[in-house]
């Protein structure tokens, strides 16, 4: 069995949206899963879109007499999935849930990402943390349900029918105002980030820099837009956006640089690592730790075998530049163990970018490789503080992000929307900076490079009181 989430619900609560809970978490010992479900029935409500978990979540098409699946792991907190089911059953639903055990709790370590990420057989046979269980995805098409909520990031696969995510893993990530952002915003938003890169930037340039040693040029290439490629079609990929487009990649392709940084998805943080690339492929990677030391490894092994997706042999090429758009994204409480969900999290983080290098999630290459039992996979650097300039065919540079800060938060036309909400100052406002001595907080980056995890779960532990 999984370990109970550190502490239960009330010490989780502690420090939370003060209109939700009271300081300590007694409003919780109160009102049991009230704070729940208000905003359950929020989410509830919200559109479907079908389109990624690290976007905009709803379950809004649901009607009286549907049939919903709610399927989770043990790392999914109770009162959440409790409140989910209840506002969907308030909708008129019968809601079944499935609880998966995702095994025992534990501190991370830095090789985790490459555990759950990399694979040399058919996904289904080992699905990895963040797509859907092939098996609990048949059931749901077997037994006729009309919606399954299940998934903690990652595409949306293709299936008859609907199907979102359920991404939130602890209850400061549920409760936090990031869950309810107003969707016409946080649209807005997306759009305006896409509009850099699809309508101005194509055929341009993307030049894209972060305190911590990433320096990376590459050209919008104008056939990356033929619509053929999900995630770069006329809508951005929501709280995605994507900087760089997905598989197949182009013969032309060009990116050439270093991408640096001491986190991923879903390991310990990292001494720096530094991945060089040439013509979009990484060509090395140093430092990193174990992470590095192994990634070196699987660059060695699959540095021969030619992908149907990649124009050269070689399984690690740039394909994605993910910017995150919410503001309200903040790094939960416990982020050395398994159950907190890790660094992913923070990934939805405006102005955040995470750069992927590999096979895309469940792409026909990952189908190709799985059967012949060859690597797939891709692996992740995060940049925390980045700077990404789009300069357009006509030499107008477009600063999209500015020191880990998404520029789409200032304009103007963001900002009368989200007055209609309330105080666009304090609803546009990023509520958590990413503290990293020497660039956004005191202290010297070689100290911290030494052992960026100890320095990230003490900044953790004190702003939470954890």
């Amino acid at each position: 069995m999984c370990e109970a989430p550190p502490g239960g619900p009330q010490e989780a609560l502690a420090g939370l949206r003060p209109d939700l809970v009271e300081e300590g978490g007694r409003r919780l010992a109160v009102t049991g899963i009230e704070a729940f479900l208000e905003v359950a029935r929020r989410v509830a409500a919200e559109p479907e879109v079908r389109r990624t978990a690290a976007g905009f979540i709803g379950y809004g098409a649901t009607r009286e007499g549907d049939r919903v699946l709610i399927a989770v792991d043990t790392e999914h907190h109770p009162l959440i999935v409790e409140a989910v089911a209840r506002a969907l059953r308030e909708k008129g639903a019968r809601v079944d849930v499935i609880t998966v055990d995702a095994g025992p709790d534990r501190e991370f370590d830095q090789l985790d990402e490459i555990r759950v990420i990399m694979r040399r057989e058919p996904w289904a046979r080992n699905p990895r943390r963040w797509e859907g269980i092939p098996w609990v995805e048949e059931l749901a098409l077997k037994n006729g349900y009309d919606l399954l909520v299940h998934g903690k990031g990652g595409g949306i696969p293709d299936v008859p029918h609907r199907y979102e995510a359920i991404p939130w893993l602890q209850p400061e990530q549920f409760l936090s105002p990031a869950t309810t952002f107003p969707r016409d915003v946080h649209g807005l938003i997306n759009r305006k980030v896409w509009a850099a890169f699809r309508e101005l930037g194509r055929g341009g340039r993307v030049h894209l820099t972060d305190p911590e040693g990433t320096e990376l040029t590459y050209t919008l290439w104008p056939d990356y837009f033929d619509g053929s490629r999900r995630g770069y079609g006329e809508t951005p990929w929501w709280g995605h956006v994507m900087g760089h487009a997905p598989t197949p990649i182009l013969p032309q392709e060009d990116a050439t640089g270093v991408v640096a940084g001491t986190t991923n998805h879903f390991s310990r943080p990292f001494p720096p690592v530094r991945v060089t690339l040439q013509a979009g492929r990484v060509e090395s990677v140093d430092g990193g730790g174990a992470y590095g030391a192994a990634w070196r490894d699987l660059l060695e092994e699959s540095k021969h075998t030619r992908y149907p997706c990649f124009p050269r042999p070689g399984l690690f090429w740039l394909w994605e530049v993910a910017i995150g758009t919410n503001p309200k994204i903040g790094r939960p409480r416990r982020i050395d163990r398994l159950s907190s969900g890790g660094m992913e999290w923070e990934r939805r983080r405006s102005g955040v970018i995470h750069v992927g290098m590999g096979t895309r999630w469940r792409g026909p290459e990952e189908v190709w490789a799985g059967e012949r039992g060859l690597l797939y996979g891709h692996l992740h650097v995060h940049l925390l503080s980045p700077t990404l300039t789009v300069t357009t065919p006509r030499g107008e540079e477009i600063r999209v992000i500015e020191s880990g800060h998404l520029t789409a938060l200032d304009d103007p036309e963001v900002r009368r929307l989200a007055a209609a909400h309330g105080d666009p100052d304090r609803l546009l406002g990023e509520d958590w900076v990413p503290e990293i001595p020497g660039v956004t907080a005191e202290g010297s980056y070689e100290e911290y490079a030494r052992d960026p995890a100890a320095f990230i779960y003490r900044a953790v532990a004190a702003a939470t009181g954890g």
